[in-house]
């Protein structure tokens, strides 16, 4: 009888057995379907993409692919499923309204590119569409001269481009980076700025007008006049709101010259005083920057090839070796009837700064070549296959309340030479910067940028190579964070939300706000590392 039982009753550990053998079954059927699902849903896309409409093309090729995977950083690879070669503001709007109808059930993100010089992969999408915005060919450029000149351009367009076009008409843009073969897109979602900025605020505070593709594929006109928030919100907006595809630049009568100088300090109250004092001083000078030297064995001989020394027997006697210096750059534009007084000008003004008087380096260039003069070290560096290798940059904004704070610890401690890339230090003013727009800057009246510029050397185990950059940039950042000293990274780069959170601290809300209006599935920018696009399964 107690057999029979055990015949017809399983006991409870096999009963348990076929439940599990079940469950896996379904897992196994579930996981399946999900995988033919996404595998049909990838395989699609890129015939849907394909039978868009455009006058411009997408491009599958490894080739392509694998270019836009990378950027000036050299750090960061992250291939796209395609790029879209735009020839028209159409296209772009086209591909981004295609994607969002997919839904949030579909993967792709976008992302816009320039001339590739993002440092830490922010114009890549993994798996989704990059945007060539070199291939948009309109508008043509067009200057408006008059009371007030501006000119339009491609967000596509590259600043040197711009110069060489609003030359003729005998105008230029206000507001410059230090290097000119950037496109307006990328310059305007980060800030764009320079030692032009003390005077006219970031390349952000000198755009009267933008149009823009956002992130459900709309095309919108703005202004601080219309769709003001839309306006404020790109222009330093990390791509995240939108594609900035045509914007109207302030423009002002152009000189043919300028005044180059470097005078040195060996004290950096006596530099940071008069830096200040510059950036206020009247009529004085059109470009105030500076940076550090650490180290360094024969600079001022270096400079010869490019300055004339004022004094060339003192010039001589000088030696930078062992010693941490801080250069003090300066220009003044003019033309040439204007000789003169210029340089009345230009020696009184001098006269009232506290630099080492041996040290006093002048030149005279073109306009032109001063404002493309980081695209001449280029040139030097490509030839000597210098040129792609990795910049792990750090750039941070600085409040002037606590910079000698961080000069001690940091140009004392932390950096020990400064052989890798220059490390700029300068004083820029708020008043000129419009507090609407995207870009995080410390919450005082002056602030410095502090950028370390650093380019590694490849297998390299010693100062010049990576990992010691890194290790160095981290623990600078570690040392701004543990003295509490209200620093904002510029062209920041976080991994984390939470990170992001606290870059944004009190304008978080805002932001996320204006992500939800203007990008609510999250399509844009992915490579920045803010929002993640959140894929659901119906």
């Amino acid at each position: 009888m107690s057999s029979c039982r055990k015949m017809r009753y399983p006991s409870f550990s096999l009963l348990r057995e076929y439940n599990i053998l079940f469950i896996r079954g379904l897992m196994v059927l579930f996981l399946s379907c999900l995988t033919i699902r996404l595998n049909f849903s990838i395989s699609s896309i890129p015939s849907s993409l394909k039978a868009l409409p455009l006058m411009g093309h997408f491009s599958f090729e490894e080739a392509d692919l694998k270019h836009v995977a990378r950027d000036f950083g050299n750090r960061y690879q992250s291939h796209p499923m395609a790029v879209l070669h735009p020839k028209s503001v159409s296209d772009i709007a086209d591909t981004i309204k295609h994607i969002w109808n997919l839904g949030p059930g579909s993967h792709l993100t976008v992302a816009a590119r320039g001339h590739g010089h993002s440092l830490q992969g922010q114009a890549q999408s993994h798996g989704g569409v990059v945007i060539n915005m070199e291939s948009l060919s309109v508008p043509e450029m067009q200057v408006y001269a008059g009371e007030s000149p501006y000119v339009d351009v491609s967000g596509g367009e590259l600043w040197i481009n711009i110069l060489h076009e609003t030359l003729r008409y005998g105008l230029t843009p206000r507001s410059w980076t230090d290097y000119l073969h950037l496109t307006v897109g990328g310059t305007l979602s980060n800030a764009g700025v320079s030692g032009q900025a003390f005077r006219h605020g970031p390349q952000i505070s000198n755009v009267q007008k933008l149009e823009i593709v956002t992130g459900t594929g709309e095309v919108v006109n703005c202004s601080e006049e219309q769709n003001g928030d839309l306006f404020h919100s790109v222009l330093g907006g990390l791509g995240q709101f939108g594609i900035i595809t045509k914007a109207r630049i302030f423009l002002e009568p152009a000189p043919t010259m300028v005044k180059w100088i470097r005078v040195l300090y060996a004290d950096f109250t006596a530099f940071t005083r008069d830096q200040e004092k510059l950036i206020f001083a009247e009529e004085a000078f059109d470009y105030v920057e500076g940076f550090v030297i650490i180290n360094r064995t024969g600079l001022l001989n270096n400079w010869r090839s490019s300055f004339n020394p004022q004094d060339p027997v003192q010039a001589s006697k000088f030696k930078s070796d062992g010693r941490t210096l801080f250069c003090l750059e300066l220009a003044k534009y003019y033309n040439l009837e204007e000789t003169l007084v210029v340089n009345q000008e230009v020696e009184k003004h001098l006269s009232h700064l506290n630099h080492i008087p041996s040290t006093l380096f002048l030149t005279e260039v073109t306009y032109v070549d001063f404002l493309d003069r980081v695209h001449i070290s280029e040139v030097k560096l490509r030839s000597k296959g210098l040129w792609d290798v990795p910049h792990p940059w750090l750039n941070l904004f600085i409040p002037k309340t606590k910079i000698h704070h961080f000069a001690e610890v940091v140009f004392g401690n932390i950096v020990t030479e400064t052989s890798n890339g220059p490390v700029l230090i300068y004083p820029v003013n708020k008043s000129k910067w419009d507090n609407r727009t995207s870009v995080v800057i410390p919450d005082e009246d002056i602030f410095y940028l502090v950028a370390f510029l650093a380019s590694a050397v490849p297998s390299s185990n010693g100062s010049d190579g990576l990992e010691h950059i890194l290790s160095q940039n981290k623990k600078i950042l570690e040392y701004c964070e543990k003295a509490d000293l209200g620093v904002k990274q510029y062209l920041p780069h976080y991994t984390t939300q939470e990170a992001w959170r606290l870059h944004f601290a009190s304008r978080w809300q805002i932001f996320q706000q204006r992500k939800s209006v203007y990008d609510p599935l999250a399509i844009l920018a992915p490579g920045q590392q803010i929002f993640q696009k959140s894929i659901t399964f119906s």
